[in-house]
């Protein structure tokens, strides 16, 4: 089978981490360089991101994972999707005057999973701690990251929504 790329061809016997961001497959690469496992890289992987290409992923998300551990010829699979509150019900949502959930109102929304998945991979397969994993996303969220054309057109598309946030201007710094 013959594929065209634009991309060149990447071989590797230590590991290869791929992703939509540069910056991300990094991350999850010095992961796998630092002795981590897979799911140590991926985990990194996605922290990044959360920061540079929020539109994609976000930890106020879900994780959805299968690994398989060689040793044992075992796969394992983790879900850690949202709930719904504990005392959320549809009878409250129908008193509140709702035939259905806005898409944008606070009712469209689970507890989110993504954190509580990744420390319970990582703590089953990891080799290294969460805080060392994350420690990427944490640089970029306070040090900046340069923006890429996906996240740039991305934002540019959103600033009228965007702006309609009180804060908004806490998380759009110009730059220099």
């Amino acid at each position: 089978m013959k594929f065209n790329s634009r991309r060149s061809n990447i071989l590797s016997t230590k590991g290869v981490v791929s992703t939509s961001q540069p910056l991300a497959a990094k991350a999850g690469a010095d992961i796998l360089a630092k002795g981590g496992t897979a799911v140590d890289a991926a985990v990194a992987a996605a922290a990044v991101l959360n920061v540079v290409e929020p539109m994609s992923t976000g930890i106020g998300g879900d994780v959805f994972a299968l690994y398989y551990k060689a040793d044992e010829k075992k796969v394992y699979a983790l879900n850690s999707s949202g709930r719904s509150p504990e005392l959320a019900n549809p009878d409250q949502l129908i008193e509140m005057g709702y035939n259905h959930i806005p898409a944008t109102s606070p009712f469209s929304v689970s507890i989110p999973g993504a954190v509580k998945g990744w420390d319970t991979i990582v703590n089953k397969f990891g080799t290294l701690n969460l805080k060392t994993i994350i420690e990427p996303a944490y640089d970029y969220a306070l040090n900046g990251f340069p923006v890429s054309e996906v996240i740039a057109e991305g934002w540019a598309g959103s600033i009228n929504k965007i702006q309609e946030e009180s804060d908004y201007p806490e998380f759009l710094n110009p730059g220099p």
